[in-house]
């Protein structure tokens, strides 16, 4: 069995590119080939001009165009680690990860800076979430507000 280019993609939609190039040179009409693949006229349009232009090459996948990632692989996996000790591990008060924590175990341990706002996508990408510690004041008494509730809430709400 001959090999095709289809059969050589990387992922389906590169796989869709290289399949509609080869139904092209073997004759097909934009249109057929259109119909059979369940993509618009045009999509074919653009594919088969990029081919003439790049060659197959044009069809295949490309890398998202951004910045190369701050932290590799390795460490991402290390941070990983770093965060299951827990923020009292690293001389946090409390066991809450925000994004100013983990953005400085960052910087403590790889020696990268990122912004906060960008250290919980970050995060969420390791497939953890973050925490937002609930403010309260030091000085604050349960019993008496609990006391508060059950007694003087009642007399100052309306309605039944």
């Amino acid at each position: 069995m001959e090999k095709t280019l289809s059969s050589q993609a990387s992922d389906w939609r590169e796989g869709r590119r290289l399949r509609a190039l080869e139904l092209k040179e073997r004759g097909w009409k934009q249109t057929e080939i259109a119909d059979a693949l369940g993509i618009t006229e045009g999509a074919v349009s653009q594919w088969m001009k990029r081919a003439r232009e790049e060659g197959v090459e044009g069809l295949r996948h490309k890398p998202p165009p951004g910045a190369t990632p701050r932290l590799s692989e390795q460490e991402r996996a290390r941070l990983r680690e770093l965060l299951a000790r827990g923020a009292e591990a690293h001389g946090f008060r409390g066991e809450v990860w925000t994004c100013e924590r983990v953005a400085e175990v960052i910087r403590r341990e790889f020696e990268v800076s990122y912004h906060p706002a960008h250290v919980s996508r970050l995060v969420r990408a390791l497939g953890l979430s973050l925490q937002k510690p609930t403010r309260r004041a030091n000085q604050r008494d349960e019993e008496t507000i609990e006391r508060w509730k059950a007694q003087r809430w009642p007399k100052l709400k309306r309605g039944p």
